[in-house]
């Protein structure tokens, strides 16, 4: 049976939500022009923005999506500037919610993972999060799996079964 080939994992940093979690998102690039500050999630900015085009990721690790109430496609950022959406790997100026990525419990599993082709089952006890990238090198649509158990690519909301890379939240 074929299995799913990806390259080795690359570990993100993961933090607990706290009061001092903040993003920042700008209607221009370059932090220009009409602001809004986030600490906690938010399932609809557009009350707050009318486009998105820079961000500034003062301190925890955020889901991005395209549309309201946590659908569409999904950008992880992590803490850092970001100074037009191409740097997100945005396909538009389109932010309409946001989800910090809340530690669930320290984890042990720092290693690297074997290719397997029942990837859900592999991973179904384990308290970690995964970023997987459409296509090779962390390109392409991202989608966050969370501990859950996924049997089809539809349940973590993709559009087909290809993973080119992923990469592993890891918690500190």
């Amino acid at each position: 049976s074929p299995g799913i080939a990806f390259q080795c994992p690359t570990y993100i940093n993961m933090v607990h939500a706290s009061s001092d979690t903040a993003i920042i998102f700008y209607e221009d690039k370059n932090f220009q022009g009409h602001h809004f500050e986030c600490s906690s999630d938010c399932p609809e900015l557009s009350s707050h923005l009318s486009r998105c085009n820079s961000i500034r990721v003062e301190s925890g690790n955020w889901v991005l999506y395209e549309r309201p109430n946590y659908l569409g496609s999904q950008y992880i950022l992590t803490r850092g500037e970001y100074l037009d959406y191409q740097s997100w790997m945005g396909y538009n100026n389109n932010i309409r919610s946001c989800r910090i990525i809340r530690n669930l419990s320290p984890t042990q599993e720092t290693s690297g993972i074997e290719a397997k082709p029942n990837l859900p089952e592999h991973w179904r006890h384990r308290e970690v999060h995964w970023v997987f990238y459409e296509h090779p090198n962390y390109r392409g649509r991202q989608h966050l799996l969370e501990r859950a158990e996924y049997r089809r690519f539809t349940e973590w909301n993709a559009m087909h079964p290809k993973v080119g890379s992923i990469r592993h939240v890891q918690n500190f």
